[in-house]
């Protein structure tokens, strides 16, 4: 079989067939005698159909395309493996198959033209002296505080509130029921209709501005127990209910018992009940070495991120739909998962319409990943970084002691997620040790960015010489 190669865009790589008189004969005499032993025509016993029936019967250009698909796929088969292709994905026939059939005559030669994808060649421009920034996160002593703080207000004991008015802080327990309120035009005798759900008894509710549509929680604030009042409150907009955005509300709200928080001391016995250490002071200095640790891998994962990002703008890929397509389906399949594990209807949820939505919202982010992972395992292989047994084995033992609860686990299929994961981090690692990132304060390139946003939105906006406020709209739920 001749076979001629040619390079084509997005790593692919064009085959011109040619396949031999002998086997356009051979395949088509075998599709006739295939047909031949199958046909039920009228008149005939199976496998008894004479040749001139069977053609005038079946027509020519059906046992030709039948012949054709067979040629196709054993003659694209065979010319991958003469030529030594590694492909990925399916080939594609350039041919027009109608061209095929019209030039297509059993006992002269054929010639089919196909292309398969292949693995993209990575061509690094730099990949070492890089130089990018990253911002640096700092451990902020007041997590420590406000965890304590919010162990604390969980252990709370809830007192009954006497001699005093309702304050921010306390918990409220009233009866509500809401209407809309009325809007200019509407009748004065007009009844006022009923807010769908807005209506409740011994309702619990903290005195918190945030934890109701505005309003309703200042409209409490002063009441006293068994008092009832109007308190008029305004749905947010947007809000989660677009029916009720926007819209205002009238409730009528009654205060039947008022409690506050006695919350417990932060002593030894407070660190011994929210956690198994028996000192407050050994539980300080485990939440501030955590929330050290947590600063510090930020931090990392920024020098990664802003290097790996730089790392891209020195890689020229070409990469094939195929692996494109493999990736945006890996992302979609790990969304689904992750739906599904939060008790979604995945098979509802994905209507083809919405999968095609993502497919391409996806491309760009499947792209650079792709591009990563390539980049990487190419420094990998210049610079012979490599993962040994005993590292990925120390690992996987790790991970089993870890969850010991996980029965049937594919050691296999662990093993080699492991050793993808730990030649990532020391392909990483060497790369931060062969570049430069310069650390800034947390925020400051997010700062630039959005600089950068606003002038390239006002240099868009030209002749226009100052930019137009607006006041930005904040969503506002119920809590």
């Amino acid at each position: 079989m001749k076979v001629t190669q040619e390079k084509l865009p997005a790593s692919q790589i064009g085959l011109e067939i040619e396949i031999t008189p002998e086997i356009t004969k051979q395949t088509y005499e075998k599709v006739i005698k295939n047909l031949a032993s199958t046909a039920n025509i009228p008149g005939f016993r199976k496998g008894k159909v004479p040749r001139p029936i069977l053609l005038q019967r079946l027509g020519t250009t059906r046992i030709k395309a039948a012949a054709l698909e067979e040629l196709i796929q054993d003659g694209i088969e065979q010319a991958v493996k003469q030529e030594a292709i590694t492909a990925i994905g399916q080939p594609q026939l350039r041919s027009s198959f109608e061209d095929l059939i019209k030039n297509y005559e059993p006992g002269k030669p054929l010639t089919i033209s196909a292309a398969v994808d292949v693995e993209p060649e990575v061509n690094l421009v730099q990949y070492t002296d890089l130089q990018a920034k990253a911002e640096e996160v700092n451990y902020d002593p007041e997590r420590v505080e406000n965890t304590l703080e919010q162990e604390r207000t969980q252990l709370a004991t809830l007192i009954p509130v006497e001699g005093r008015a309702a304050q921010i802080g306390d918990i409220a327990v009233v009866d509500f029921k809401g209407v809309f309120s009325k809007i200019e035009g509407e009748e004065e005798t007009a009844e006022p209709e009923p807010i769908p759900g807005a209506e409740a008894t011994d309702f619990q509710v903290e005195l918190q501005e945030d934890k109701f549509i505005p309003g309703f929680i200042l409209g409490i604030v002063g009441m006293n127990p068994e008092e009832t009042k109007e308190i008029a409150a305004q749905f947010p907009d947007p809000y989660a209910n677009e029916d009720l955005a926007g819209k205002g509300a009238t409730f009528t709200v009654t205060l039947k018992e008022l409690k506050e928080k006695e919350l417990p001391e932060v002593n030894d016995d407070f660190a011994q009940e929210i956690s198994d250490f028996e000192t407050l002071e050994e539980l300080r200095a485990s939440l501030v070495e955590r929330y050290q640790k947590e600063a510090d891998d930020k931090t990392k994962t920024n020098k990664q991120e802003a290097l790996l990002t730089e790392l891209l703008n020195h890689v020229e890929v070409d990469l094939p739909a195929t692996l494109i397509d493999q990736e945006v389906d890996a992302m979609l399949t790990q969304t689904a998962m992750r739906l599904s594990q939060q008790g979604l209807d995945v098979r509802n949820l994905f209507t083809q319409d919405i999968i095609a939505q993502l497919r391409e919202r996806s491309r760009t982010e499947a792209i650079e990943r792709i591009k990563r992972s390539l980049s990487l395992q190419e420094i990998g292989k210049r610079e012979s970084i490599q993962v040994t047994p005993q590292e990925i084995a120390a690992r996987v033992t790790e991970l089993l002691q870890q969850y010991p609860e996980e029965k049937e686990v594919d050691e296999d299929r662990l093993r080699s997620i492991v050793e993808n994961e730990l030649s990532t981090e020391k392909i990483i690692d060497w790369l931060l040790e062969h570049s430069s990132v310069e650390l800034v304060p947390e925020g400051s390139l997010s700062a630039t960015e959005e600089t950068e946003a606003v002038e390239s939105d006002v240099d868009a906006d030209a002749p226009q010489t100052e930019p137009q406020n607006s006041e930005a709209s904040t969503e506002v739920t119920e809590g």
